[in-house]
């Protein structure tokens, strides 16, 4: 069934990286009673699938019920297909348009707030702004804030100032951090505040919003939770992550007391947060110590600044230096040692630079420039191959297996190799910076690297909905991704064009 008759109107609102377990959990509590009230009055489960596979594009997927195995968005850095160059990708660069795209041709208005990853749609009825307050404020050509009308900004700027930004900061000490926190709490009322007030302009059928302060909390203050700390000093920190949730629960509260009773309410997340250390050094060694990646042979005769550089300053020196430059210098450094780094001719597989989850792209006969590995047969014998030597790495210090997932691109988007997706994720063990690792033909190092973050994201979002149109069914289990943008649409009594393939959640939905 690919659309339902409704007349009933929507609200979704987002927690950046909102984390299930913490949701869950606080609520139970009584801290948020907003997100505790919907998972009661109605049905609340958790978000599941491979689009969760890696945090860059969820939602991009969750909101344009497109697959990332379509949409090819799975790294803020990824391979430029056809070549060994480094790019900086977001999800204003792939075609993946969002479900409201879908009410350009009709009467219904929409208010869209703060929705990570997507560009404005030109002659949708009603308001839109974007980029004022998101997590991903790092690089200015693609997250200036915007609004259509045009005017909506300069209204927004007059009333609440300019675009917020991000207050992440990965090396910091406990003052610097509760000032951070402090900022935090301050700017989460100012935020709903903002919604409150375009809510005011006009009746709209569709209101989509998301806070980002839940994504900046978990990481900023994640070292301070009592299970991460463990034992050490208690500080007013140790609740900082809950206190910003708590916030939000709040602003949402009093977000939907201001709304008629006919709309249907959803609350979502993204991701959720694991205790995870960075992989970075780990996979570019295993890689090369195993023989799939080959280091060109020196050679001394380059001429070129960056070679010469490279020969005459020590590796700890240049990474000192590197941290002072911007982040597009050093991307375009890194994209500069990717690229020349490795003897492609002799290469079976190489590493896509990335600080957690693992990405291993094969090198490939007819889909990079210099492919060794032939499809068919060998490639996925090679797979095969990877695998098991990942599942052989083991950590010394406590003996575990130090690889806790390899997932295969062509099985769990069932394609063939991608042209744009790396074609094996790795997860690693979470829990502790493993610096050794041991393998029976070798032993894998890794050096603490420059961006050195005890955090990063599980692969679960969160989902609560309540409303005129939506059973009281409690909790429900995991959901597939992509089956929340259908059933957006269902709701709003839109048809469901044919790419999106995700099916409309009926088991919870009254007709």
């Amino acid at each position: 069934m690919r659309s339902k008759e409704g007349n009933e109107k929507l609200i979704i609102v987002g927690l950046d990286a909102g984390d299930p377990d913490f949701i869950r959990r606080w609520a139970d509590e009584g801290y948020l009673p907003t997100i505790a009230s919907i998972m009661k009055q109605g049905s609340w489960g958790l978000t599941s699938g491979p689009e969760l596979i890696s945090e860059h594009g969820v939602w991009v997927s969750l909101f344009s019920g497109i697959s990332r195995g379509k949409h090819g968005y799975y790294y803020f850095r990824q391979l430029k297909p056809g070549t060994y160059d480094l790019e900086s990708v977001t999800g204003y660069d792939v075609d993946a348009p969002p479900f409201w795209s879908r009410l350009l041709r009709g009467k219904k208005k929409a208010a869209i707030i703060d929705v990570p990853d997507t560009p404005l749609i030109k002659g949708l009825k009603g308001i839109q702004l974007l980029n004022w307050d998101i997590h991903d404020s790092w690089n200015p050509e693609y997250f200036l804030a915007v609004s259509e009308p045009p005017e909506v900004l300069k209204e927004v700027r007059r009333r609440f100032g300019n675009k917020l930004p991000s207050l992440e900061k990965h090396e910091s000490s406990l003052r610097e951090d509760r000032k951070i926190y402090n900022e935090l709490i301050k700017r989460i009322p100012r935020k709903g505040a903002l919604c409150r007030y375009i809510l005011k302009q006009d009746s709209f059928d569709l209101i989509v919003l998301v806070f980002s302060e839940s994504h900046m909390a978990n990481h900023q203050f994640w070292k301070y939770l009592p299970e991460i700390s463990r034992g050490e000093e208690k500080n007013e920190l140790s609740s900082a992550i809950r206190d910003v949730y708590q916030a939000i629960d709040r602003e949402i509260g009093r977000i939907l007391d201001e709304l008629t009773p006919e709309y249907n309410v959803f609350v979502v997340s993204s991701v959720g947060m694991e205790d995870k250390f960075p992989t970075t050094g780990l996979i570019e060694d295993f890689l090369k110590k195993l023989g799939y990646q080959i280091t060109p042979e020196k050679k001394n005769s380059s001429l070129r600044p960056i070679d010469i550089a490279r020969r005459i300053i020590p590796e700890s020196l240049r990474i000192a230096i590197s941290r002072h430059f911007p982040r597009e210098t050093r991307e375009s450094l890194m994209a500069d040692i990717f690229r020349n780094g490795t003897d492609w001719k002799r290469t079976l597989a190489f590493a896509i630079p990335s600080a957690y989850t693992s990405f291993i792209r094969v090198n490939l006969h007819g889909r990079e420039p210099q492919g060794t590995v032939k499809p068919g047969t060998e490639y996925h014998e090679l797979l095969n191959r990877l695998e098991a030597d990942l599942r052989e790495l083991s950590d010394p210090e406590t003996k575990e297996p130090a690889v806790v997932c390899v997932s295969k691109t062509v099985e769990i988007f069932n394609c063939p190799p991608h042209p744009v997706l790396p074609d094996l994720f790795v997860e690693w063990k979470p829990g502790r910076f493993m610096n050794r690792l041991l393998h029976p033909r070798a032993e894998i190092t890794q050096k603490k690297p420059d961006f050195y973050r005890r955090s990063d994201h599980s692969q679960n979002g969160f989902f609560a909905a309540k409303g005129p149109r939506i059973k009281n069914r409690g909790f429900i289990g995991e959901i597939p991704l992509l089956a929340l943008a259908p059933t957006f649409l269902s709701l709003l009594g839109e048809p469901i064009p044919e790419y999106i393939t995700g099916d409309v959640l009926e088991s919870i939905m009254l007709f």
